[in-house]
């Protein structure tokens, strides 16, 4: 539905690709009926993808819903074991892959492994019969593998009126000008790519596609394509304002960059705000199981709290900004109860974008509500601040922690880069509280001054007993900390 009216309402604008000779809205809809036809040929349940960005993705996830399949993209990053055992998991299934993948999977019964020119070839050949199917709102749209940090990857259910609830209450129809363009890098596997796609067709927004992230070819590409709107996780915008700073460049076309996906440290984001003064900053706070965003910190709330004495009002550069309007938000805490601002509990969501579903397994309740698992509170003005997942809190001596307290200070101090804190085992408290720490280059900090500077600003029992200075600190390609393998590491 929402390619058919991107279609008719602008088919003639450029969807994906260079300005010249790019992939319009009319050819993605007749590429997307083509490779429908293809698919339906086949005996399968599920078309898959094990690729990086390329225009295969938006012709596969609307060929897979025209013919009422799911999508599901692959993380081509796993080790070979794990990602052939996900494959197999889609059987019987149509796999669009990269070629080099085709040397990292055996055989699998009931998948056919097609290459991206195979797939694409297909989705051009106009002697191809276009399939126009009907699907159901309530199907399956698009199956996410998380990332299995902690067990077994869990298939996370996103239906059709999941995601088109999401674009239409959240976004103007062809509310992008001709000329705007964003600038589409996160991997086809994540929900931010999928919700890019959606999301700039149903606005008219050129898309132009990184294939695998550098913040040097990131900044490249945005310049040489006129960029005017994108989405990174945290990781990418340090690097990419490094880049920026070290090339004198301002990117003058770029309008509005959004970030998410991960917890951004405050001096990043006030670091972007003073080099880019002409961008608007939007801070976008959502999951897998919500669609995407389900909060937004606004340009005008960057600018607020970047400008304001307040500390109340200042702080908010590290809250992720208001729940959506279309959305109920709660803080809760063990019993299910609601908080009242200020506490500190579970944040748990309701709304018609809400899937809360795994494969085989519903995760809301009777009401609808879908508990989140990511600890958090609301300030009295109704901004949500997240402290990490629930899992995630210290408990030293019966009192619990947050790890992301105890970071932002480690974070304020001038010689720290990039911190991260968890709570390894101690037979005395049945915690303690340890750090890794990535210095700024061209620095130096004692383990006893971070100590002391962690001390002096919150509890001595907030104190890293362990303080580990590393190279860097093991994020997964999306952004977020693997606190796992530090907790792993430092506990050993």
């Amino acid at each position: 539905m929402l390619l058919e009216m991107a279609a008719d309402g602008f088919g003639d604008r450029v969807a994906f690709g260079p300005r010249a000779g790019g992939m319009t809205y009319a050819d993605l809809l007749a590429r997307a009926r083509r490779a429908a036809g293809w698919l339906v040929e086949r005996p399968v349940d599920h078309l898959g993808m094990v690729d990086l960005n390329s225009e295969a993705v938006p012709v596969a996830l609307f060929a897979a819903a025209v013919a009422g399949k799911p999508f599901v993209p692959m993380n081509y990053r796993l080790a070979d074991a794990q990602l052939q055992g996900i494959v197999a998991r889609t059987a019987p299934a149509a796999v669009v892959i990269d070629p080099p993948v085709v040397d990292r999977l055996s055989p699998i019964d009931g998948v056919e492994l097609v290459t991206r020119a195979d797939f694409l070839a297909a989705s051009a050949d106009p002697g191809r019969e276009a399939y126009e199917g009907w699907t159901d709102p309530d199907e399956i749209a698009v199956l996410l593998f998380t990332s299995g940090t902690t067990g077994e990857p869990k298939a996370a259910v996103l239906r059709h009126k999941h995601l088109a609830s999401y674009i239409v209450t959240t976004l103007d129809y062809m509310g992008a000008d001709e000329e705007e363009c964003a600038l589409v890098s996160v991997p086809p596997y994540h929900i931010a790519g999928v919700s890019a796609v959606l999301s700039s067709v149903y606005t008219g927004r050129r898309v132009v596609q990184l294939s695998q992230f550098t913040p040097e070819a990131w900044v490249g590409l945005a310049r040489d394509e006129a960029v005017t709107h994108a989405m990174v996780v945290p990781t990418m915008l340090g690097r990419i304002l490094d880049v920026l700073e070290a090339e004198g460049e301002s990117l003058p076309a770029l309008r509005h960059l959004a970030y998410g996906g991960g917890r951004m440290p405050v001096p990043v984001v006030e670091r972007a705000l003073t080099l880019l003064p002409h961008v608007s900053f939007v801070n976008a706070y959502g999951l897998t199981e919500t669609s995407s965003t389900i909060a937004v910190l606004g340009p005008d709330d960057h600018r607020a709290a970047m400008a304001s004495d307040d500390l109340a009002v200042r702080a908010r550069l590290g809250s992720v900004g208001r729940p959506l309007p279309t959305l109920e938000l709660e803080i809760r805490d063990p019993l299910g109860q609601a908080l009242p601002a200020g506490e500190r509990g579970e944040v748990c969501v309701r709304g018609e974008q809400v899937s809360g579903e795994y494969l085989g397994r519903k995760l809301t309740d009777d009401e609808g509500w879908f508990a989140t698992k990511d600890a958090g509170f609301l300030d009295a003005e109704g901004y949500l601040f997240i402290d990490g997942r629930l899992d995630d809190v210290i408990v030293r001596g019966g009192e619990n922690m947050s790890p992301g307290e105890i970071e932002e200070v480690l974070l304020a101090h001038p010689a720290v880069d990039q911190a991260a804190v968890v709570g390894v085992p101690d037979t005395e408290w049945g915690e303690k509280v340890a750090a890794a720490i990535v210095l700024k280059p061209g620095t130096a900090a004692s383990v006893e001054e971070l100590q002391q500077w962690v001390k002096d600003r919150l509890r001595s029992s907030r104190m890293p007993e362990l303080v580990e200075f590393r190279e860097e600190l093991p994020f997964n390609e999306t952004g977020k900390l693997l606190r796992r393998v530090l907790r792993t590491e430092l506990g050993g």
